[in-house]
């Protein structure tokens, strides 16, 4: 029997081929979602972690099954990727993972304790190897989700842990600190101060 955690190659074989050639680009790696997963359940509280735009499901389902006391939630507005994510959860008998079809402007994120965001709105801005067409993007869409994004963080409580991957520091408002950066890696790590 294959582990599907022992590579990402491995993991990706969970999904359909389309998804699997998108990977490099749109789906988190395996090391870096445990990375970003030990700083996210590392707080003294909060058990429920969202992911924005968790597309395919990978960084829930591979958090979820190294740290299965913490429930993981994927919030995904394309309902195929939901789709793949739910399928692979299945797979993996993965039972601490929720995954959701909706914008992420629609959930009520006082649900949501800790954050994880791989910049999922630079699909309106950069088009190589896009997802798909099935949704509208535009710059003006970016800076809407940005605005908003940037406005949740700042309603969330002191202590609220952050892990932003290629993410540029603008995103993320001044009152969190980052708390680790390796330079030339893209995985960021903040605290709500």
């Amino acid at each position: 029997m294959i582990d599907n955690f022992s590579s990402d190659t491995a993991f990706d074989s969970l999904y359909s081929l389309r998804a699997q050639q998108l990977s490099s680009i749109h789906w988190t790696p395996i090391d870096i979602a445990i990375k970003a997963a030990t700083h996210l359940t590392g707080g003294i509280t909060g058990k429920n972690i969202l992911d924005i735009g968790s597309g395919v499901g990978k960084f829930c389902i591979v958090a979820a099954h190294i740290f299965p006391d913490y429930i993981f939630h994927g919030v995904e507005q394309r309902k195929a990727l939901v789709d793949e994510a739910i399928i692979a959860q299945n797979a993996t008998k993965t039972t601490n993972v929720n995954f959701i079809h909706a914008n992420f402007n629609e959930l009520d994120m006082k649900d949501y304790d800790h954050i994880y965001f791989y910049n999922s709105f630079s699909e309106n801005l950069f088009h190589y190897k896009p997802i798909d067409n099935l949704i509208n993007i535009s710059e003006e869409i970016y800076n809407e989700y940005l605005s908003q994004f940037y406005e949740l963080l700042e309603q969330k409580p002191s202590g609220t842990r952050l892990a932003t991957y290629h993410c540029n520091n603008e995103y993320v408002p001044p009152s969190y600190k980052r708390v680790q950066h390796i330079t030339g890696e893209a995985l960021k790590l903040w605290i709500k101060k």
